[in-house]
């Protein structure tokens, strides 16, 4: 928009005639003091006007030429999540977002376990000077987990939110079931080892330690014998009356 200073008044009958180059190749001419335009690309522009003020038809026209530097950005249309919905229990999970807007942009994030609102959490404030957004996170709770994200720039503002479902780890019961197992394997095998051994040797020493013995005679030779180193004992059975000789 142009807007003329011009205290005295002495334009007040002229005729303008305004050009407007918007920088990007468009041209627009007009006898307004104003241009509407849409860019489609996001970027630096110069704008340039060119106004010629007709003040009479026998006088030379009056022109200006005025410049000024704008900023074209894109809104923020869409935030867009990489990668799965599901991860681990206490995974070091990697979460990826594609933010669709000009930079800077200020994102803001946080993990509602369950889906439950909780006003004492707030969110994690990130500066985004791209389009990806890479987030890091450890789940510690299990179930369906909502993850709201917002983004805004200096010309609009967008939010929405993700449901991500948290599981246990399959693997991580095997560190409780394999000891566990070994436990009752070894416990199981020794109840049989025990329940089935021979019973055999229990009954040869309870045979043994019934007998009894009495009437033991000890002999030693005289000075007549033949063999004055033999020492004889006898120990007579209840059977047989036998003597051996023990001790030679």
């Amino acid at each position: 928009m142009f807007e003329l200073f011009d205290p005295q008044n002495t334009l007040r009958t002229a005729r303008f005639t305004y050009t407007w180059d918007l920088g990007n190749g468009d041209v627009i001419e007009g006898s307004e003091p104003f241009v509407r335009y849409n860019y489609s690309v996001s970027g630096n522009y110069t704008i340039r006007l060119h106004v010629d003020a007709n003040v009479t038809k026998r006088a030379k026209p009056l022109t200006g030429v005025y410049s000024m530097d704008v900023k074209v950005l894109d809104a923020i249309k869409h935030i867009e999540m990489k990668g799965p919905t599901s991860y681990q229990l206490s995974e070091n999970a990697s979460l990826s977002f594609r933010v669709d807007g000009s930079p800077p942009m200020w994102v803001c994030w946080r993990v509602l376990p369950h889906c439950i609102t909780d006003l004492q959490v707030g969110c994690r404030l990130a500066m985004l000077y791209g389009s990806t957004l890479s987030l890091n996170h450890t789940f510690t709770t299990t179930g369906v987990h909502c993850l709201d994200i917002s983004a805004r720039n200096d010309i609009s503002k967008l939010q929405t939110s993700y449901s991500i479902y948290v599981q246990r780890n399959p693997h991580s019961n095997l560190f409780f079931i394999i000891p566990s197992a070994a436990v009752f394997i070894a416990t199981f095998s020794f109840i049989i080892v025990f329940a089935c051994r021979p019973r055999n040797a229990k009954s040869k020493i309870s045979v043994s330690s019934n007998a009894t013995y009495s009437n033991i005679e000890m002999r030693i030779p005289g000075d007549n014998e033949a063999d004055p180193s033999e020492v004889s004992v006898t120990v007579p059975s209840t059977k047989q009356q036998e003597s051996q000789p023990l001790l030679k």
